[in-house]
């Protein structure tokens, strides 16, 4: 088992909410969290792609009536939307018997179907808690766990294989998985091929701005087209668009969104570089580190809001965050060097925001100071930092 940092933010949300989602892709360790969740307490495990569990639930509100006293956990909730309804009224009169927390424990692998059904069923009643594949912060932080994540990526399987052969199998066969079985069922039916060229051009295109013509130009299909098509792995929560901060009239700021595979171990899967020394020969290695190092961050400051900067004049930062309250907003530039310094780029992106913190994140371990204000600082401790705040 690797301890997920999630464990204890879920555990929480039972302790106050009658219901809890964990939103994450598939395989990303959901359900033996869930499971390992549950362990000491009266519970109940329904897999709702197994039609022998979804038999049970063709009188729902009484099937649940009867696991009163259990914590009932739901697996794969969108194969059965229509549970959402019942649901409701199983936890209202819980609440009214008493009973207000810790009812079901929901998994899902979508994040936009899963928000709106619950959404409008389900206010005020249930919370929800996000599992990314496994980060930075999850895994023992010597150099050669750290570039072992980052090689393989964080989906369990592949991270615990035995060998990067293994590993890079693993992660093969969850793309096809997905292609030929997840897509479909989430989407509108797209060709597997075309949708796996998309995937691999996008790998090929790690953290670059979206250009959805010239993307569309290269697949032969049309740029809304192509819209729709990366709307669906978003939702799928494989990929990431980080949308440009907006707000400074004085400058010519750029409006497109960054884009990035959300799993390294995927970046590296699509463009076949199956070990260390391929990733780190190939042009793909700052940005696939860049994307690597952008989950960790965003999964250790999930209510922070997230941007990147970027001018036509030049100046540039890979991630904003604006932290709220006293924290302000701090700005994140991504090295892989161990010896980083600040770049024209960056320095006229701090003049332009005036952070009230600025970092840049680099290969190594240590934390020391830069000019400019700017600390230089590994990955772990800054996610440790966002996570303690």
């Amino acid at each position: 088992m690797i301890p997920r940092l999630a464990d204890a933010e879920i555990r929480d949300a039972l302790r106050r909410q009658a219901a809890v989602a964990i939103i994450g892709p598939r395989q990303v360790g959901k359900t033996t969290l869930a499971q390992e969740i549950a362990e000491g307490q009266p519970s109940v495990y329904l897999d709702l792609e197994s039609p022998q569990d979804r038999a049970r639930l063709q009188e729902p509100e009484l099937y649940f009536e009867q696991q009163a006293g259990k914590l009932v956990i739901l697996d794969e909730i969108h194969r059965v939307p229509d549970l959402f309804q019942p649901l409701r009224g199983v936890i209202d009169r819980a609440r009214r018997a008493g009973r207000r927390t810790g009812l079901f424990l929901i998994l899902g692998s979508a994040s936009i179907d899963l928000l709106r059904q619950s959404g409008e069923t389900l206010a005020g009643r249930i919370a929800y808690v996000n599992l990314t594949p496994v980060t930075a912060l999850e895994v023992d932080p010597d150099r050669r766990s750290q570039e072992r994540l980052w090689l393989r990526g964080g989906f369990p399987d592949s991270l615990l294989a035995r060998s990067d052969k293994d590993s890079f199998a693993y992660r093969r066969d969850l793309v096809r998985t997905y292609l030929e079985r997840d897509v479909p069922q989430f989407g509108p039916r797209i060709p597997a091929e075309t949708l796996h060229r998309l995937w691999t051009m996008l790998a090929h295109n790690q953290g670059q701005l979206l250009n959805a013509s010239r993307l569309a130009a290269s697949l032969e299909v049309s740029s809304p087209t192509i819209s729709r098509y990366i709307d669906l792995l978003t939702d799928l929560l494989l990929v990431r668009r980080l949308p440009p901060l907006i707000g400074n009239a004085g400058k010519r700021l750029v409006k497109s969104p960054k884009v990035y595979v959300r799993d390294s171990g995927l970046v590296h899967s699509l463009l076949g570089l199956p070990t260390l020394n391929e990733v780190l020969g190939h042009p793909v290695a700052g940005s696939s580190w860049e994307g690597f190092v952008l989950e960790t961050l965003l999964a250790a400051a999930p209510d922070a809001s997230a941007s990147f900067y970027r001018t036509a004049a030049g100046a540039e930062v890979d991630l904003v965050l604006e932290m709220g309250g006293r924290q302000g907003r701090w700005a994140i530039e991504i090295k892989r060097s161990a010896s980083p310094s600040v770049s024209k780029g960056l320095h006229n992106a701090i003049q332009d925001l005036k952070p009230s913190r600025t970092f840049i994140v680099h290969a190594g371990e240590d934390s020391f100071p830069l000019n400019d204000g700017v600390e230089a600082i590994g990955l772990r401790m800054l996610g440790e930092q966002l996570r303690a705040r």
